[in-house]
């Protein structure tokens, strides 16, 4: 892990209103969307989406499902046939042996499909074999099925384009690498109400298919989970009558895409995903467990929804002074190459921006809350920008820095980098920097030196917060880099407190 960051890549966009404190119920706070679970021995680990955010897919244990800590990714490089659009990873165990099945864009035509990792252990070592299904015009969502032995590889086909989705599978070969035999159609979309983040379950006389529906991600998402069982894992399913089984609660919305596990006695656990109704997109598809339970024999299934909670999460108070970067930093692989690296109570930040790239190199961290307070200490003078940004990509940030001898208050929006406020200081001492949002998603800047009172820095414009969304993942916080590649910034100290 020692400097894994270093020649990588940066991307974002995201609205600011519908905010509200805390993530109540969420067991992993902030964007941990396309959720996956396993458990070893006593352990739990799961694995999320990271969409274009580098280090890919990060993985999570915990020994109660309540409490989570980060415990890595599955790829500190992308694969070499990936673009971007890092969804859904699904964990499988074959003998001694861990899978991740995971959806990435195909660098050759920009297509969604699905590949495979494997490694010998659940949150580290992962080695990828590349592609394992190139199915249309898209194909995402993987879930293994074990059937006595037999194993089922599922997933969503067609997907973005005008014909109706549908959920597909084929025989996987007991190495779990290579597909077998034909595809086979689990169900179809036809009342294209959107399907996908399926998993299978068997009991007593059934196979129960679980799935998601509706509108994913955003503003205007959807989803909900539903159910249909056949007799046969080929099929036919019938429909639940009394779907949706899983749906929006007072806190809650949009619920969806998730696996099952096993807890104590034996009970149904299911890692999924929602929108905090009143963060919304700012803190991203969070991570909740509700428990599946059955009434009898051949009976259709039901949710408790949360049924396992997750408690405050904890402020970030990072002194920087580790050999080793910490685990929540990400970029935006696709616009910024950075360099990072921790030495002498610093951490050093630099690299090189894609060209179209105004807004530079952000190390960032997910929100986990609506209102937040954020501040660093920049040790150096030169003539790059450094500080801390609110990031939505290259394209949609804003920020405040110190350049030369000025505190600068900086927006990105579109092509455009906007200075929005500026005012001159002495270049003798360190300068403390703080980014603060509220509950009415209002951002505001300010610094100081020495022991000197916060002074706010006033921008002579709106600073656009309502631009940072994204459709598929929420903006993000964290310290900032632009200039020169032959130039760097050194932070002491980045602190998040919620």
């Amino acid at each position: 892990m020692k400097n894994r960051f270093l020649n990588l890549i940066l991307i974002f966009t995201f609205p600011l209103n519908l905010l509200a404190q805390g993530n109540p119920g969420a067991v992993i706070a902030g964007d941990f969307a396309d959720p996956s679970v396993i458990k070893v021995d006593h352990t739990y680990y799961a694995v999320g989406t990271s969409s274009e955010w580098a280090p890919h897919f990060p993985i999570y244990k915990s020994t109660d499902m309540k409490s989570w800590q980060q415990a890595g990714y599955v790829f500190d490089k992308a694969p070499e046939w990936t673009s971007g659009s890092f969804w859904a990873p699904e964990y499988f165990k074959i003998r001694d042996t861990y899978y991740i099945y995971y959806t990435a864009r195909r660098k050759s035509d920009n297509t969604s499909y699905i590949g495979v990792a494997t490694s010998k252990f659940p949150d580290r070592g992962f080695v990828d074999h590349g592609t394992i299904i190139t199915y249309g015009k898209e194909a995402i969502d993987a879930f293994v099925f074990d059937d006595g032995g037999q194993l089922y590889i599922s997933f969503k086909a067609y997907g973005l384009d005008d014909r109706p989705i549908e959920l597909l599978s084929s025989k996987l070969s007991p190495d779990g690498l290579k597909l077998e035999g034909e595809f086979f159609s689990l169900l179809k979309d036809d009342a294209r109400i959107g399907m996908e983040g399926q998993s299978i379950l068997k009991r007593d006389n059934y196979y129960y298919l679980f799935y998601s529906a509706g509108n994913c991600c955003g503003i205007d998402c959807s989803y909900n989970v539903r159910v249909a069982r056949a007799k046969k894992i080929t099929g036919p399913y019938e429909l639940y009558s009394g779907n949706p089984i899983l749906f929006e609660n007072a806190q809650w919305r949009c619920m969806g895409h998730g696996t099952f596990v096993k807890g104590e006695g034996g009970r149904d656990f299911y890692l999924h995903h929602a929108y905090n109704k009143q963060s919304t997109v700012l803190t991203g598809r969070e991570a909740l467990i509700s428990e599946l339970v059955w009434s009898e024999p051949n009976s259709w299934p039901a949710f408790k929804v949360q049924e396992i909670a997750g408690g405050k999460v904890p402020d970030i108070y990072d002194q920087l002074n580790t050999q080793e970067i910490s685990k929540y930093w990400q970029w935006d692989f696709r616009n910024s190459t950075p360099v990072v690296k921790q030495q002498n109570g610093a951490l050093l930040l630099s690299g090189s921006a894609k060209p179209g790239n105004e807004a530079g190199i952000v190390l960032t961290t997910k929100p986990v809350s609506n209102s937040f307070v954020t501040e660093t200490t920049v040790l150096n003078y030169n003539g790059a920008l450094k500080g801390l940004a609110f990031y939505g990509d290259a394209n949609a940030a804003l920020g405040i820095g110190v350049q030369d001898d000025q505190v600068i208050l900086w927006q990105v929006q579109g092509k455009g980098f906007s200075n929005l406020a500026k005012v001159k200081i002495l270049k003798t001492q360190s300068v403390q920097l703080r980014l603060k949002l509220d509950t009415a998603g209002s951002c505001t800047f300010y610094y100081r030196q020495g022991k000197s009172a916060w002074t706010q820095l006033v921008a002579n414009a709106g600073t656009g917060t309502d631009k940072l969304m994204q459709w598929d993942r929420a903006p993000r916080v964290g310290i900032h880099f632009k200039g020169n590649k032959s130039l760097n910034a050194r932070f002491a100290v980045f602190s998040m407190m919620n």
